[in-house]
């Protein structure tokens, strides 16, 4: 993780890629009221979203360990719709007493373990409202097949490093019967937005 001048946590894939989730998520977030971010890391999505999409409560949570530079970031741009970090660690929390209906997370599943996103899944399926939309952004794969030899090259590093690596579209959608894919979007660097609906 690389860090600017007045030491806010920064990553430059966050800066790159938000303009283009924030194309995603105007239309799937909509109607929604309160959404939940899982995994919120720099805290640059965070406020970069709650920002663009002001008719939204946004819920930042994380592993305690980030939540100082996820708070520099919320306190700095002073957004009125955006929350401090929730304490959630997938396997190790209950998932966080909001009413949301809507939950986004970017590029955590390649990281996490294989049980941890199952988990995840199971959660999000599970707390969600009817109709409720969950935004999943990364990189996966589709029936088994990378999108790039980049991405299997990086999906054997992190196997490597011990991280769980590239999860499959199919096996996500087993593991979340209570939520249907209603859209895979193609998004830059070969990464991409998996939108789902609770049935």
């Amino acid at each position: 993780m690389n860090h600017i001048p007045n030491d806010k946590p920064f990553s430059q894939a966050c800066e790159n890629n938000k303009r283009v989730i924030l194309r995603v998520l105007e239309q799937a977030f909509a109607n929604c009221r309160q959404v939940l971010e899982i995994g919120s890391g720099t805290g640059q999505h965070a406020v970069f979203l709650a920002e663009h999409l002001p008719h939204l409560i946004w819920h930042t949570s994380d592993q305690p360990h980030y939540h100082q530079g996820i708070s520099a970031w919320i306190d700095e741009a002073n957004v009125g719709n955006l929350k401090h970090p929730i304490p959630f660690t997938i396997g190790h929390d209950a998932f966080p007493h909001i009413d949301v209906d809507g939950v986004f997370t970017a590029n955590t599943a390649h990281i996490m373990q294989r049980e941890e996103v199952k988990l995840l899944m199971e959660l999000v399926a599970s707390h969600l409202p009817q109709g409720g939309m969950f935004c999943q952004y990364g990189p996966f794969t589709h029936s088994g097949k990378f999108t790039s030899e980049s991405n299997q090259a990086f999906h054997l590093s992190l196997l490597e490093r011990g991280y769980g690596g590239y999860r499959d579209i199919n096996e996500l959608t087993e593991w979340a019967p209570g939520l249907r894919l209603i859209k895979t979007i193609d998004m830059p660097a070969n990464n991409h937005m998996l939108v789902w609906q609770k049935a």
